[in-house]
């Protein structure tokens, strides 16, 4: 499994000789302006909420690559209206993927699209695949119902918000690798914009002190399980 950081709290992934975007925020981040959308390839767009920071992206791509968006059933009705193929999820639902499972599971924060039309409940994904497994938070508070993913899965790397503000900080990104018993992170959703800057000195230091590792990829750089 080879994970891509494109900034923010977009993914690229690649599984089983597939492709996946997360929440795809490129074109408005100018952080990311070596990221060229149109040369993006993508068989999956997994959407955690309908917040313009991680759906900006999502048509324009889907459109030209023919992905499939996976998400909660109100953001692939939305992407339907605009002849986009989805495929439906709900939280604590598991579906078998030509790549590999995912499961949808809670998160707390709210989804909205631009306009202020509802984006359903937001979520995050646990993706099994034949070797590895990761858990991919999105946007969130702390929950206890992290607790609940290493009873069903062994996670080799947790994927967290680390930015505070809109989401959990450090300290609370900490406490929920904890919770999902995995101490190899990788951070995102920090440094975008004002609200959400943060000392990554710091950060890391905090983690290492807890005996953790604080992975914060450069945009375009990329990791392999």
């Amino acid at each position: 499994m080879k994970i891509t950081f494109l900034g923010h709290a977009s993914l690229h992934i690649e599984i089983e000789n597939k492709t996946l975007l997360v929440d795809p925020f490129i074109s408005g981040n100018p952080k990311a302006s070596a990221i060229n959308i149109e040369t993006l390839q993508a068989d999956y767009i997994l959407i955690t909420h309908a917040h313009q920071d991680h759906v900006l992206d999502v048509e324009a791509i889907a459109k030209r690559t023919g992905a499939k968006v996976v998400s909660n059933y109100e953001i692939v009705t939305h992407y339907n209206t605009l002849g986009i193929e989805g495929h439906p999820m709900n939280h604590g639902g598991s579906w078998q993927f030509d790549f590999g499972t995912v499961k949808y599971v809670n998160a707390i924060h709210t989804s909205s699209f631009a306009d202020n039309s509802y984006g359903g409940q937001p979520g995050g994904f646990v993706i099994e695949g034949k070797e590895h497994s990761i858990y991919i938070a999105g946007d969130t508070a702390l929950t206890y119902d992290m607790k609940l993913i290493p009873l069903r899965t062994k996670l080799d790397l947790a994927i967290l918000p680390i930015g505070d503000n809109f989401t959990m900080g450090v300290e609370d990104a900490i406490l929920a690798s904890n919770f999902v018993e995995c101490d190899r992170i990788l951070g995102y959703h920090f440094d975008t914009f004002g609200y959400i800057e943060i000392d990554t000195t710091a950060a890391k230091q905090k983690f290492s002190e807890n005996n953790k590792e604080l992975l914060l990829l450069e945009i375009g750089e990329h990791l392999e399980l």
